[in-house]
């Protein structure tokens, strides 16, 4: 059994090295430093034909492995096959126990193949580290992750890079395509800064700083648009495309519009329509007051009826206009002593039956 194992590392190494030769040589060799006490999560990404094969993680320094879909205290190997790929997770690094190389395999028909091979390093102040190793942003937005470097890498090229192709966008370059575009930009301090904005859908994914050959990886994970969001629907002109989204935004200005507006205008209206009402009330009434007057000061009617000359006695009836109906009279009768000026006097030998005082009021 112990021969069969070894026979197994054997032919496994020299396919590794074979595979190496052919497909990793042409990139290069990495290094993961993480720091000491530290976790970190190494996605393997490997050919949809695998799906259904074993796969594992193959550790050089004492020549074990781990298959997918294991979780020990320090280790898990859990396989995802909807994205082609499985993580590893290790925790609790320590340089002595942990420094080496590891290998991402998958076993097709008892034969070995490598998908993924690096060099791990626990270090105090690791080469190259990042201080989220997971981010996570909306389609149609952005997200930032800073890149931190020893001062030994100040000179080495500085990139960020896709796990699933390759893909590597480099400090200074500008990379667009379609709806999103990568910037990065280095400080020369220690420290560069990757800039993702018009994310899709098909970013996520698993993606890696590095300095040189030193690399730490982060996984950016794209969620779909917040509804009411504006973002997510600019084209690369910045001009909205999507007629329904302006439609709501219009929707939403105009209720807020009538919300504010609405009251305060029949609040306005209403107190115009009662400064009318009271100014007309007023002017009517100090017109019928004046009328009024005028015609109770003039539609008094005396009438003085003497029996005889002699007689100090007099009759006199009264009529007042009644205010409440113009056409109908008050009639008021009262017998009183009349003082007879000089002209009123009847002339020698005659008599004045009636003496009618009267004013008509004007029209």
């Amino acid at each position: 059994m112990i021969t069969y194992e070894k026979k197994e590392i054997f032919y496994f190494l020299i396919g590794f090295w074979l595979i190496l030769g052919v497909e990793c040589y042409s990139s290069g060799s990495y290094n993961l430093t993480v720091k000491t006490g530290g976790s970190v999560t190494i996605p393997c990404y490997y050919d949809g034909k695998y799906t259904h094969q074993k796969k594992y993680w193959f550790s050089e320094a004492d020549k074990s492995s781990t298959y997918t879909n294991t979780t020990e205290e320090n280790l898990s190997v859990i396989d995802h096959p909807d994205q082609n790929l499985f993580t590893v997770t290790m925790r609790n690094l320590q340089s002595t126990k942990h420094d080496g190389r590891y290998y991402c395999a998958v076993k097709v028909e008892g034969n070995v193949t490598v998908t993924y091979g690096l060099y791990l390093q626990v270090q105090s102040a690791p080469d190259v580290s990042v201080v989220n190793s997971s981010v996570s942003g909306h389609e149609g937005g952005d997200i930032s992750v800073q890149c931190f470097y020893s001062s030994g890498y100040k000179n080495e090229v500085k990139q960020w890079c896709r796990y699933k192709d390759q893909s590597c966008y480099t400090v200074g370059r500008t990379n667009t395509s379609q709806n999103s575009s990568v910037q990065i930009s280095d400080d020369g301090r220690g420290s560069f800064t990757v800039l993702m904005t018009g994310l899709r859908l098909t970013d996520s994914g698993w993606y890696y700083c590095s300095a040189g050959e030193a690399l730490n990886p982060v996984q950016l994970t794209v969620n779909e648009a917040e509804p009411g969001t504006v973002s997510d629907k600019v084209n690369e002109t910045g001009i909205l495309n999507d007629n329904n989204e302006t439609e709501d935004t219009v929707a939403t200005q105009n209720n807020e519009l009538l919300t504010v507006w609405l009251p305060a205008l029949a609040a306005l209206l209403l107190l115009l329509i009662l400064i009318s009402v009271f100014t007309w009330r007023w002017r009517r009434r100090h017109k019928q007051d004046k009328h009024q007057i005028r015609r109770r000061t003039s539609s008094i009617t005396t009438d003085v009826i003497y029996s005889k000359a002699e007689d100090p006695e007099m009759y006199s009836i009264i009529n007042y206009e009644n205010p409440n109906d113009p056409n109908k009279d008050i009639t008021y009768s009262t017998i009183d002593n009349f003082p007879v000026r000089e002209a009123e006097k009847p002339p020698a030998g005659g008599a004045i039956y009636s003496i009618i005082y009267s004013t008509v009021a004007p029209h």
